[in-house]
């Protein structure tokens, strides 16, 4: 069973995709001012998780473009949401099976941040990428709400029955 912690990183990011729900490719591909795409969020929190779960944690980097295009302080760009959200699909389907080898200890432990004397814990990646998930959810809404898109998500989802808060989180 995996940690408590991976449970809610899957409720976040079913969240997420249920708040996309309906969106057109051109709406996704959208630019509105300094606001980035919401085609370009959904590939940016591909880079966030193949960074750390696949690259900082296993040394994989499957999809080193995405690390060009969609890291923080990339040129914004407005790509098909069709293939962002195959490739976020494709990052975290290779994340899991590791996800779910954590255990306490591993998401405590600590692990060197370049050469310098910083580091990580997976638990604190864990913690930013779930938050991430959360601050971009809400930003797409607002876009989907500007774009006068009607039936969107108003709060979250079904989290009593599929993300509980469950005994284990210290264990």
């Amino acid at each position: 069973m995996p940690h408590p912690l991976v449970g809610q990183l899957r409720f976040t990011r079913g969240e997420f995709v249920r708040g996309l729900e309906g969106i057109s490719d051109a709406d996704a591909r959208l630019r509105n001012g300094p606001m980035n795409s919401i085609s370009w969020m959904i590939g940016h929190l591909a880079w966030q998780e193949q960074r750390y779960w696949l690259y900082r944690l296993q040394n994989q980097l499957p999809w080193p473009d995405i690390q060009k295009q969609f890291c923080y302080g990339c040129p914004p760009i407005t790509p098909p949401l069709a293939d962002m959200l195959s490739v976020w699909r494709a990052i975290t389907d290779a994340a899991d099976p590791f996800l779910d080898t954590l255990t306490a200890d591993d998401l405590l432990a600590q692990h060197p941040l370049g050469d310098g004397p910083d580091f990580f814990t997976a638990g604190n990646l864990m913690q930013r990428v779930i938050y991430h998930y959360w601050y971009h959810t809400g930003e797409n809404q607002a876009i989907r709400q500007v774009l006068e898109h009607a039936g969107l998500q108003d709060f979250v989802g079904n989290i009593d029955d599929e993300a509980p808060y469950v005994r284990g989180y210290d264990a």
